[in-house]
């Protein structure tokens, strides 16, 4: 039995069973060895294939970390996730979180050489740090959201690189409706809301070049930003796009809820151009 909170939007002549299809954004998984973290995603695993959305979208944070870990616990980490995946009866599509990028705290003590160091470990094992794709007459687009300092800390940035990317991507699918995920949000509430009081947002909180990034993406037909990082559920609606924070599969990183979020993810739902979500908790016990 699953705990489902929705968003729904009102139903329009283009809704068609023929033109609609669901799928899942987990995002914030934090797989680790510890605190049951594996049997936990197992169970989400388990819902997810139990509801049958075409695919996967997962939105960072995949394990619980790379960032001040030796080569030998990212690297298992990393072959945790990929073996868990495997039972997914769906394809997967993976974000990169700042918690992928190997050994760019210097307590790792990783060398900066190294050929897997920072989100190059991520774009080895699992995915280009940002790409595009198309499903059923809509284009998906996962952008890498982190920004690494010359110091070693990780900030939320969309580099150069990728907004001229951007641009060329969305004006080459200028036709069709955008869903666009994200680790590192663009636009957030959250520590407004779960803090004692309305705390300024660090560099390290949201995606710091958010408005160069969202003048692009009102130019298109982009619907929604799928987000992370926040543990957190919000539906924020910013000049005719929706911006979800997806809440966290690993809730209080596997201790329990989250400032009262349950562990779970999004059911995305998509319907001619029309989009609606469920938030499930696939009610996994803290043990």
């Amino acid at each position: 039995m699953v705990f489902i909170q929705s968003c729904q939007p009102a139903a329009t002549s283009n809704d068609s069973a023929k033109d609609s299809f669901q799928f899942a954004f987990l995002t914030d998984i934090h797989l680790q060895p510890e605190r049951n973290a594996p049997q936990g995603f197992q169970q989400a695993i388990d819902t997810i294939n139990a509801l049958n959305p075409d695919f996967v979208l997962t939105g960072g944070d995949l394990i619980m970390d790379a960032l001040g870990q030796s080569y030998g616990r990212a690297d298992s980490l990393y072959i945790m996730y990929q073996t868990a995946c495997k039972s997914l009866q769906m394809p997967v599509y993976n974000t990169m979180g700042n918690h992928e990028l190997y050994g760019i705290y210097t307590s790792s003590g990783a060398d900066t050489l190294h050929e897997e160091y920072g989100k190059k470990m991520y774009e080895k094992r699992l995915a280009k740090r940002f790409y595009s794709f198309n499903h059923k007459g809509w284009h998906f687009v996962v952008l890498d959201a982190i920004g690494i300092t010359p110091d070693r800390h990780y900030y939320g940035f969309i580099d150069p690189e990728q907004i001229a990317w951007l641009k060329q991507d969305l004006e080459a699918s200028k036709d069709l409706p955008v869903i666009v995920s994200v680790h590192i949000p663009l636009y957030t509430l959250a520590l407004q809301v779960t803090d004692t009081y309305a705390t300024p947002l660090d560099q390290g909180a949201v995606v710091t070049n958010a408005n160069e990034v969202r003048k692009i993406l009102e130019q298109y037909k982009v619907k929604l930003v799928l987000q992370g990082h926040w543990h957190f559920l919000e539906d924020l609606y910013i000049n005719g796009i929706h911006y979800v924070t997806g809440g966290a599969i690993s809730s209080a990183w596997w201790t329990g809820p989250n400032h009262g979020l349950e562990e779970g993810f999004l059911m995305v739902k998509v319907q001619g151009e029309d989009i609606s979500w469920n938030y499930v908790d696939y009610k996994w016990e803290v043990k």
